[in-house]
């Protein structure tokens, strides 16, 4: 961004912050205790800050949407839901870093208090975590799930049925032994303020299987108890407008992958676009069938009931908003739902699109050769994103031995070779379709070339969180297998289709025989060995950075953005292009 741009943003950023208003915290449970120190922000005099320096590492995209086809019940709906996911986004802030207001408080600095909100906490998501306030350490692994000074072994030794859930806390009581705290209990008032939403929603609702996933849902907040929910969520098909919303991911929790975070997704169906792809669920069976494993490894049946659907994005909040955004979703994550039942793939169009156009593409003119750039289509970038959804309901959710599920087994790197899996297998599901005329075979070196670039895209995320470290680990294994190759002379990269394909096979087999097998220690030689950004693809990226391409995006999202007037709680806060979820 040119420097006249970044001045017109920290005018925006200094409006944006003296109009806001700041909603209160609560915590009815002991905090995680913290060793870091408070935050007191300060530069050299006439330096710009880091945050003044990293703003542009975002494009802004508004989120708006035509409610022309809603009726009135819909539109005073969506206040309720989106009123829900500034729940989420509240929730989420604690389990991300603890205190925002004491945070904020100690920070002068409009930039930095920005990047804060962007990043929900000190350490910049973008660039490997990296802590961007002063007097803050490095971020702790197991964020605010855990006490930052529990040691892994204490964990592993303290007898708590119920320490690895996904739905309670760590801490500690008054005499320093570690307790668990449900998600229900510790964050109780704000459940209760979310769930009543919900069932307003759910009032408000002329569909019945939406208004009883709603109902559902409202009782699960207060519960933890997400599995009728989620059974009942799936049989919701053809409504309009859609959420998603809850403890969900676990991405945040770095230290075992056991913690789920809240988010919220606020969603209106593309129904023409989703009757499109609705017939590529009916392959899954053979899909995994097919699957270049032995037998054993793909012994599971997919759900039957799977769905996969277009959206338009109008809200994100909590986990979803931090950082780098999603732009699709396979979920539930429940095993029992999935093998029982399937799951729903969700693609963000109007967000795979602001992506492709702002970033993708800036980013393959300058780092894919130019008689390849031509590959690099919205097409191949949709169909790769939405296989990659597709392929986290293939292979293998317990471990061939049966003693338990493949996310417990593999623990902190669950979460990566899931993402990395359904990477490598979502390309050589597009190989299958095109060897079954499914999809036209003419095209699949669009697909080639798009996924290269998509690497180079991604990987300009860090790799320090789950998607990171899969995006590396698969673009060495590439480079080594010759799928692709640089040119010296010019720092281009070019496709070999045949390479690439073998090496698509190749890692599709090595990630879920690892994750068929549990192999925690084979998980972990991996990514130490391969998970990691080689110096010449740094200076590569470099070059993108040069370029002023951005990394990711923000929103500007919310109430006023959709023409909706009638503010849910914490209207105040409803995110705008400065302070989008925050």
């Amino acid at each position: 961004m040119r420097i006249c741009d970044r001045l017109a943003l920290l005018l925006l950023v200094l409006s944006t912050l003296a109009a806001c208003s700041k909603s209160p915290e609560t915590a009815s449970v002991p905090q995680a205790a913290t060793s870091v120190a408070p935050a007191a922000a300060s530069t050299r005099p006439g330096a710009p800050s880091y945050a003044f320096q990293h703003l542009s590492d975002y494009a802004e995209v508004k989120l708006g949407a035509d409610l022309s086809g809603l009726d009135a019940d819909q539109k005073q709906m969506l206040v309720k839901l989106m009123g829900a996911g500034q729940v989420m986004d509240d929730i989420f802030w604690q389990q991300a870093y603890g205190d925002k207001q004491q945070l904020l408080s100690d920070i002068k600095d409009p930039a930095t208090r920005t990047l804060v909100g962007y990043n929900y906490g000190p350490w910049d998501r973008l660039n490997d975590d990296h802590p961007f306030v002063a007097g803050i350490g490095k971020k702790p692994p197991g964020a605010n799930f855990y006490p930052t000074d529990m040691s892994v072994d204490e964990f592993k030794k303290a007898n708590l049925p119920d320490k690895d859930s996904l739905y309670t806390l760590l801490r500690r009581d008054p005499k320093g032994a570690l307790i668990t705290v449900p998600y229900h209990q510790a964050y109780q008032d704000q459940l209760a303020k979310a769930s009543d939403l919900l069932n307003q929603a759910s009032a408000l609702s002329a569909n019945p299987s939406f208004k009883k996933f709603l109902s559902l849902r409202a009782q699960s907040l207060l519960t933890d108890q997400y599995q009728q929910s989620d059974f009942a969520w799936l049989d919701v098909h053809d409504n309009p407008v859609d959420v998603i919303i809850g403890p969900i991911e676990t991405y945040q929790d770095g230290l075992f992958g056991y913690k789920a975070s809240y988010e919220c997704f606020v969603l209106l169906k593309d129904q023409d676009w989703s009757v499109k792809l609705k017939r590529f669920a009916h392959f899954l069976p053979a899909l995994q069938k097919d699957l270049p494993v032995p037998p054993k490894y793909k012994k599971e049946t997919p759900g039957s009931d799977s769905d996969l659907g277009a959206y338009n994005a109008i809200y994100y909040a909590g986990d979803a908003n931090a950082g780098a955004k999603t732009i699709a979703d396979n979920l539930p994550n429940d095993e029992q739902v999935q093998l029982q039942k399937g799951t729903r793939r969700f693609q963000m169009e109007n967000v795979i699109h602001a992506k492709f156009d702002k970033i993708m593409m800036p980013v393959a003119k300058e780092l894919i050769a130019p008689d390849q750039v031509q590959h690099v289509t919205f097409d191949a970038f949709f169909q790769n994103t939405m296989f990659h959804e597709v392929a986290h309901g293939l292979g293998i959710k317990n471990t061939v031995k049966g003693k338990e599920t493949v996310r417990k087994a593999l623990k902190d790197y669950a979460s990566s070779f899931e993402e990395g899996k359904a990477d490598v297998l979502g390309l050589y599901l597009v190989e299958w379709l095109a060897d079954k005329g499914e999809l036209d075979k003419s095209k699949l070196m669009d697909n080639y070339v798009t996924f290269l670039a998509g690497i180079f895209r991604s990987v300009r995320f860090g790799a320090s969180d789950a998607h990171g470290k899969a995006n590396m680990v698969r673009f060495n294994f590439f480079s080594q297998m010759g799928a692709f190759s640089r040119d010296p002379a010019t720092g281009k990269y070019r496709v070999d289709a045949g390479k690439m394909r073998a090496a698509v096979k190749a890692l599709s087999a090595k990630l879920l025989t690892i994750q068929g097998d549990g192999d925690y220690a084979a998980a972990k030689k991996m990514t130490d060995a391969q998970g990691i950004i080689q110096p010449q693809l740094h200076v590569d990226l470099e070059r993108l950075s040069n370029d002023d391409i951005p990394i990711d995006i923000v929103f500007d999202q919310g109430l006023a953005t959709l023409g909706l007037t009638d503010s849910p709680p914490h209207a105040a806060d409803a995110p705008s292009a400065a302070t989008a979820g925050h």
